[in-house]
Order: structure tokens, then sequence, then C-alpha cells
């Protein structure tokens, strides 16, 4: 097992382009993600409370390390209008070299 940090991607739904901005800023400006894209004009079916939705909102894609991941998820509950906000994590299985070593620097500072 390597002792480097363990990179993710965490996906978010926003509803607005404020609220994405405001969150992407936020994780990038306290070193919590390396980087956020910023995803517009994606159309969400889900149930919710008994309905089926359909909403436009925006994707955040979101590059950290896994030991960023319980600080993110705390700043995106606080910033976020969702009662709750799709937040999930998925681990980076391979990438190239220089890149991850790029999230490492920009993240935890």
């Amino acid at each position: 097992m390597s002792d480097k940090p363990q990179h993710i991607i965490v996906l978010c739904t926003c509803p607005d382009d404020q609220t994405a901005t405001i969150i992407a800023d936020r994780l990038v400006t306290e070193g919590i993600a390396a980087c956020v894209n910023i995803v517009p004009g994606i159309m969400s079916v889900y149930q919710w409370k008994n309905n089926i939705e359909h909403d436009e909102e925006l994707l955040l894609i979101i590059k950290t390390r896994q030991d960023c991941y319980l600080e993110l998820e705390t700043v995106i509950q606080q910033l976020h209008p969702y009662e709750l906000p799709e937040i999930i994590a998925v681990s980076i299985e391979r990438g190239l070299s220089g890149y991850l070593e790029w999230i490492d620097q920009s993240v935890g500072k």
C-alpha cells in the first residue's frame, strides 16, 4: 500500500451559478480542493418526497485528497441551499503523476 495521499473526485450538484461559484471559490481559496470544474446545463431527474423531480442544475467536479474530505463536506453543507445536497466521493485509481502531485501541492495548506 502506498503512503501517498489518496486522491478523490467529489461530485456535487448545485441549483444555480451563484451557489456553484461560491462553493468552488471557497474550496479552492481555503486549500480544500485543488480544482473545481463547474459544468452547466445538466438535467437531474430524481425522486424526492414521493415526487419525481426534473431540475436544471450545475455539476461541481472537485479534485482533492481523501484527507480533505470531511472538511470539504462540512463547507459544502454550510454553503449549499439544498436540504440534502449531493456530495459523492469517488477514488482516483490512476492519474498523470504530475497532476496528482499538483493536487497534493494545492490542498491541505
